[in-house]
């Protein structure tokens, strides 16, 4: 497993990390605890040195998961939480220091733990990356010895843009995949001006990408991936990063002949995300402990070629640009 700097934060961890929506069990499946120890187990022995989770992932469980893992092997890895979405109705309005500061003490305590390699907020309105308030709020949790860094967690380019401008923004975790390229314009160039670490979320296109979808899959009705196409539930493009299933199908056999054809699919297209230097972190998910092996084993892939990476623009050209280019 090879290491990268994570950005302003000075910590080196593992390129491919460990992402904790789906921890425990399929999504739209009600938590296993035993399974996501597990998991998480089989990632830290597979060389994974950062953990991503987040307040109201399995409402809470995910975290408490993790918890376990920190205290089971402490200094083991680095850990990453997020906070924000718990706030109901989810606007602007509700972000205030003092919820963010409530959601922070209890992130602390259902960790186990004094203080938090990385807290990010998670993907609020667009409007409170202009509140200079609410970044200040986690520059004096810092001081407090509550976070060691800040980051945030987006869904558009544009937000990433504005946060970053605040000195003490140390990542941005943003979606970025073969189906969500935007991000390597203008937003990596200046995260590497600005020394500022990307964490790759989504790196599958929520399993997309792992080519083994047909048209005739089905997805459990609680599962995102069922109900959560046209963003009945939360920004779309959370889901098959907001392309279009028959389509991404289409884009995904189309992928089979630019790519290399030894190993997975999904293993190269991970690959691909590690080509960017601005990439710090990619945190594929895992539900079962035998994918986290699947996606650790693309840190081991010889680089893409030239032509392999003008292969993988063309198809995304081809099929994905125009309906999602400019949308995120």
């Amino acid at each position: 497993m090879r290491d990268r700097m994570l950005g302003k934060t000075g910590f080196q961890v593992s390129e491919i990390g460990l992402g904790t929506w789906q921890l425990g069990g399929k999504w739209g499946e009600k938590f296993d605890d035993a399974l996501a120890d597990r998991t998480i187990a089989a990632a830290l022995d597979a060389g994974v040195s950062f953990i991503d989770t987040a307040d109201v992932y399995s409402d809470g469980r995910s975290e408490t998961a993790v918890g376990r893992a920190l205290h089971a092997r402490p200094g083991a890895f680095r850990l990453a939480t997020k906070c924000g979405r718990r706030i109901s109705p989810h606007v602007n309005q509700g972000y205030t220091p003092q919820a963010l500061r409530g959601f922070v003490e209890d992130s602390l305590r259902r960790l186990g733990t004094e203080c938090i390699d990385l807290v990010q907020i998670h993907c609020p309105p667009t409007e409170v990356y202009y509140r200079s308030e609410i970044f200040g709020t986690f520059e004096r949790l810092k001081e407090e010895g509550k976070i060691r860094n800040l980051g945030v967690s987006v869904e558009k380019i544009e937000e990433a843009l504005k946060a970053i401008e605040f000195p003490n923004v140390t990542t941005v975790q943003v979606i970025f995949n073969i189906f969500r390229q935007r991000p390597a314009e203008l937003l990596f160039e200046q995260a590497l001006k600005r020394k500022v670490g990307i964490i790759v979320r989504v790196p599958l296109a929520s399993g997309l990408l792992g080519g083994r979808f047909t048209r005739d899959t089905k997805f459990e009705a609680r599962d995102h991936r069922a109900y959560n196409r046209d963003g009945a539930a939360f920004d779309k493009g959370e889901t098959f990063s907001g392309v279009d299933y028959e389509k991404g199908l289409a884009a995904v056999e189309a992928l089979r002949s630019v790519l290399p054809r030894e190993g997975a699919l999904a293993a190269w297209a991970l690959r691909w995300v590690l080509m960017f230097e601005a990439v710090s972190v990619v945190i594929p998910g895992a539900s079962r402990s035998e994918q986290v092996g699947e996606n650790v084993a693309a840190s081991g892939l010889r680089p893409l070629s030239s032509e392999e990476m003008e292969g993988a623009r063309k198809v995304y050209d081809k099929y994905i640009r125009d309906p999602v280019h400019s949308l995120w």
